[in-house]
């Protein structure tokens, strides 16, 4: 056998290579950690847009019917402006969260007695979010349903009209 000649050396030798797995190994790892972090972040934030929501269609919804009431608005009319004031808290607070045009939410309004705004009674609504998966290309997702579908109930107390009951629940 002969001897390895020192040009022969620097050939075998692996200096430089540990840099090179490093960013390997932190690209293979850091990307999809970094994704993860954001994914979870966006249906967190959907999450929490759901809840806020529900609660301040809930709200809206009773302060709205019954002002509406009081004002001499039959219960269908009242009903009517009800939802309207739902719909329209519920956009201002899922927008609050930064979820951006692509979430998409529906909501959905019940009472616990017929008529809906009896004293005493309660008003429920269930809020659904669907909050797209972020840096997913559009033309990918009407092939594919890359969403993910949070919702979240809330309830609020009809008061009496008028008086210090309905003041305890609130004015508009």
């Amino acid at each position: 056998m002969g001897r390895l000649r020192p040009s022969r050396l620097r050939t075998l030798s692996d200096e430089g290579s540990a840099s090179l797995e490093f960013i390997a190994l932190t690209l293979l790892l850091l990307v999809p950690l970094v994704y993860l972090v954001i994914a979870v972040g966006q249906i967190q934030a959907g999450t929490f847009a759901a809840e806020a929501s529900a609660r301040a269609a809930a709200r809206g919804a009773v302060v709205a019917g019954v002002a509406a009431l009081e004002d001499g608005e039959t219960e269908a009319d009242a009903l009517g402006i009800a939802d309207g004031y739902a719909h329209a808290a519920s956009s201002v607070a899922i927008s609050d969260f930064g979820l951006g045009s692509a979430a998409t939410s529906t909501i959905e309004l019940s009472c616990s007695e017929d008529p809906c705004f009896t004293p005493g009674s309660e008003v429920t609504s269930r809020v659904s979010v669907t909050v797209p998966l972020p840096g997913v290309p559009s033309f990918l997702r009407g092939a594919v349903p890359l969403a993910v579908t949070v919702s979240a109930d809330a309830a609020s107390p009809v008061g009496g009209i008028g008086g210090d009951e309905w003041l305890a629940v609130g004015a508009p």
